[in-house]
């Protein structure tokens, strides 16, 4: 295997700015003097965030930590809304306008390791299909529906999604206030016989630790590229099989990686790369064609 090299670029000779002390000291009394500070819904954990079509009771769930001046004593309550986005609307029944759900309150709050309130919440497809008046057998996998949380203060001040910066919504605060609920179809049956996978590294080199792992009734099996620009694979689905599920595995190239994925019934099911998605089944069950 060659060795592979990054070119790495420096960045010198930034120009540095003073000023004096007590004009700085000046700035800094009049801002805070002059700030009105709101508050954050931080995610804490997206527990669940796929739903599938057939199953009302499939939820997206979260947990989430309250942060504002007075570490969370003057959120009283947070409002719950909901809204359906058609992604497929030349069969679907089009966007809906958005719909109050909940009122979750303080007094369900726990307090979290940092000492701030903290709470898990679940909202139930069912639930959001009542509070948008969308029909279960209207909706389509790849659709979504976004939920949206406001935080209503004791000073009856409100914060939410049109609020956002930059600053609340990066890596540490995380937080959006809103959120998407991915519908998915139900694994279709896939067609028994003989699979193929054709693997491709654009290097040569083989897919440096990143693998497929095919999961047929719960059985795994893992493909890869030891070597070299392309080989094929194939696995057999017996008869009788339920469902099949596909996820790629990272490796240190992904960049490198392609595949393609051809079904017994002669269909592509998979084209992906570079970079595939890692982590994720892969399968498009919708089209029912595995």
């Amino acid at each position: 295997m060659r060795t592979k090299y990054k070119i790495l670029a420096a960045l010198a000779g930034l120009p540095l700015l003073f000023t004096s002390c007590d004009d700085g000291d000046a700035v800094v009394d009049f801002v805070t003097e002059n700030t009105t500070r709101g508050a954050v819904l931080r995610t804490i954990e997206i527990t669940e965030n796929v739903i599938l079509t057939d199953n009302p009771d499939g939820a997206f769930s979260a947990t989430f930590e309250v942060q504002d001046q007075q570490d969370g004593d003057l959120v009283e309550e947070v409002e719950v809304y909901a809204r359906y986005v058609d992604q497929t609307s030349s069969d679907g029944p089009g966007n809906s306008e958005e719909a109050f759900v909940e009122t979750i309150s303080s007094d369900s709050f726990e307090t979290g390791p940092f000492g701030l309130p903290r709470f898990s919440y679940d909202i139930t497809l069912g639930q959001m299909l009542s509070a948008t008046g969308v029909s279960q057998d209207a909706i389509n996998g790849t659709d979504e529906f976004r939920i949206r949380f406001e935080l209503v203060l004791s000073d009856g001040r409100r914060f939410s999604f049109e609020d956002n910066t930059n600053t609340i919504t990066g890596s540490f605060f995380s937080s959006p206030f809103q959120y998407t609920a991915l519908l998915a179809c139900p694994p279709s049956t896939p067609t028994p016989g003989t699979w193929t996978i054709e693997l491709q590294d654009s290097y040569g080199d083989g897919w440096n630790g990143a693998s497929l792992d095919v999961t047929i009734d719960g059985e795994t099996t893992s493909y890869t590229l030891a070597d070299g620009d392309a080989a094929t694979e194939t696995f057999t689905v017996p008869d009788g099989a339920a469902v099949i599920a596909i996820v790629y595995r990272s490796g240190a190239w992904d960049s490198e990686v392609t595949f393609q994925v051809i079904s017994a019934n002669g269909n592509e099911v998979l084209d992906l790369g570079p970079n595939p998605p890692a982590d994720i089944q892969l399968l498009d069950y919708c089209p029912d064609n595995l």
